[in-house]
């Protein structure tokens, strides 16, 4: 009987080791991803560049986190001119993970606003 439970508690300990590997990884790269939207805010806040450069930029860095991110969910906003302006980030995205005996859905909001100076 010890060594039934021994077995068992092992076995629950494996699965959630196993699903930590697989649930963690989605997190992390969302935590990377939230940071590089963070600092685009606030570097655009001060350039000329166009919203369409900005999304371009952030979704490039998406796909290199393998972040499943098409560029429409990427909304930019702009108002205002250079350095007096305030910039949006705003990214919406679901991650799909399969779980043995339970699929999950990660549901993502990454945003990010920076107001100018004045």
């Amino acid at each position: 009987m010890r060594s039934l439970k021994t077995i068992l508690i092992l076995a629950v300990i494996g699965f959630v080791v196993y699903v930590g590997w697989l649930v963690i990884p989605p997190y992390f790269a969302n935590y990377q991803f939230e940071d590089t939207v963070k600092t685009e805010a606030l570097n655009a806040t001060y350039t000329t560049r166009t919203e369409d450069d900005i999304r371009d930029s952030v979704f490039k860095k998406a796909k290199d986190l393998e972040i499943p991110v098409t560029k429409d969910q990427i909304k930019v906003h702009r108002v205002g001119g250079q350095g007096t302006g305030s910039i949006a980030i705003n990214v919406d995205y679901t991650v799909h993970v399969e779980v043995p005996g339970y699929p999950l859905d990660l549901q993502f909001h990454c945003t990010s606003t920076n107001k100018g100076l004045y």
